[in-house]
């Protein structure tokens, strides 16, 4: 059985993230302090956090937690939804639900562990990819169709799409859930930047309310700007399923943090607010991204993202994209994530669009290609 490989973008951060100045790349929002958090809280979740026991907590999550969790997924209950870091809930999906020779269709390109998991365990992986045409990012869907074979347990998908800010319509998701369907597929969803779309009507159905053997991932890191809290969920209708998962946890961390819950309630009880925040932030960004990519298309192609905090340009720049990445952190301390780390052949990078100090980097990077 193949090992697991490093993942490359965790390594990389993990390298540079608290070393330089600037983080062009970072997916998530502006991170809120406790202070600020709090001051959000209602009087019954101030209540729980005062009088909070640090003891072991219940290993499918807080109830309370759960409830306020499947608000988001109208017919499931409680029961239905496990609350997991994000990426140890990637890890008991994947193990739960695939063996050695499966076949797993991955949209492409992805964070490293909805495929390199699957690839560990022995299945063989396809990615489905997002495509540049004219200016914007376009999903082939008779691809996937021509992809999808007898031996096809899983699709993984991930909307809105993280590096690029595709979204598809709802007509194109249906059509994915439907093939899903009709070939017997579990349909893992990366629902991660959902609720960060630019247009409320844009915004797709949660894929387990649509699709009854649909799992969806979320979690309060991207979207409610508190990714050290490490709190995520799995959501799905299947029942079955959600006990394996919840029976593989016992093996992985058995329960949450106390504390990390009931400030993930806090943060869901609150979440308008800091959804009406951190799209400020974003689309406050994306109008300086657009200025100066536009400013400096002689280097860059930039490809305007549909929803989320991240968006993929292209570089057409006569060095390399890699250099270029290592030049800026070594001149200016701006830590720019390139294509590679998501093993996409194009040359394009990552850019967060969810940072305050963005423009700041953005004019940082204009002085240094004036020369280039």
């Amino acid at each position: 059985m193949p090992e697991i490989q490093p993942f490359k973008l965790e390594r990389y951060f993990a390298h540079y993230e608290f070393n330089v100045k600037y983080l062009l790349s970072p997916s998530d929002c502006e991170s809120l302090s406790q202070k600020d958090l709090l001051a959000l809280a209602d009087a019954e979740s101030l209540a729980r956090w005062e009088n909070l026991s640090l003891g072991y907590t219940e290993s499918s999550g807080l109830p309370a937690l759960r409830q306020q969790i499947v608000q988001q997924y109208p017919g499931l209950t409680a029961d239905q939804a496990l609350v997991a870091a994000p990426e140890e809930a990637i890890f008991i999906a994947m193990q739960v639900l695939l063996r050695q020779g499966d076949h797993v269709i991955v949209l492409s390109p992805a964070y490293q562990s909805l495929y390199e998991i699957a690839r560990s365990i022995g299945c063989e992986v396809t990615p489905w990819y997002v495509q540049p045409e004219k200016g914007r990012w376009l999903l082939d869907l008779e691809y996937l169709k021509q992809a999808t074979r007898p031996q096809t347990r899983l699709l993984v998908v991930n909307f809105p799409h993280n590096p690029t800010g595709f979204l598809p319509t709802l007509p194109e998701f249906q059509e994915i859930i439907n093939l899903a369907r009709q070939n017997n597929l579990i349909l893992f969803c990366d629902e991660m930047y959902r609720s960060l779309e630019y247009h409320p009507e844009d915004r797709l159905p949660p894929a387990c309310i649509l699709y009854e053997k649909a799992i969806s991932l979320s979690g309060v890191s991207k979207t409610l700007s508190l990714p050290g809290l490490r709190i995520g969920w799995l959501a799905t209708q299947d029942q079955e399923l959600m006990h394996r998962f919840q029976h593989y946890k016992d093996y992985t961390t058995i329960c949450s943090s106390a504390p990390s819950e009931v400030l993930a309630l806090i943060g869901l009880r609150a979440q308008e607010q800091i959804l009406q925040r951190n799209l400020g932030i974003i689309q406050s960004n994306l109008q300086f991204a657009h200025a100066f990519f536009t400013e400096n298309e002689r280097l860059f192609e930039w490809y305007p993202p549909r929803a989320g905090s991240v968006a993929f340009p292209g570089w057409k720049g006569k060095e390399n994209l890699e250099r270029f990445c290592q030049q800026m952190l070594d001149q200016q301390g701006i830590m720019i994530v390139p294509g590679n780390m998501f093993e996409y052949p194009g040359a394009h990078f990552r850019v967060g669009l969810g940072r305050i100090n963005f423009p700041e980097a953005l004019e940082k990077i204009r002085t240094e290609i004036k020369s280039v």
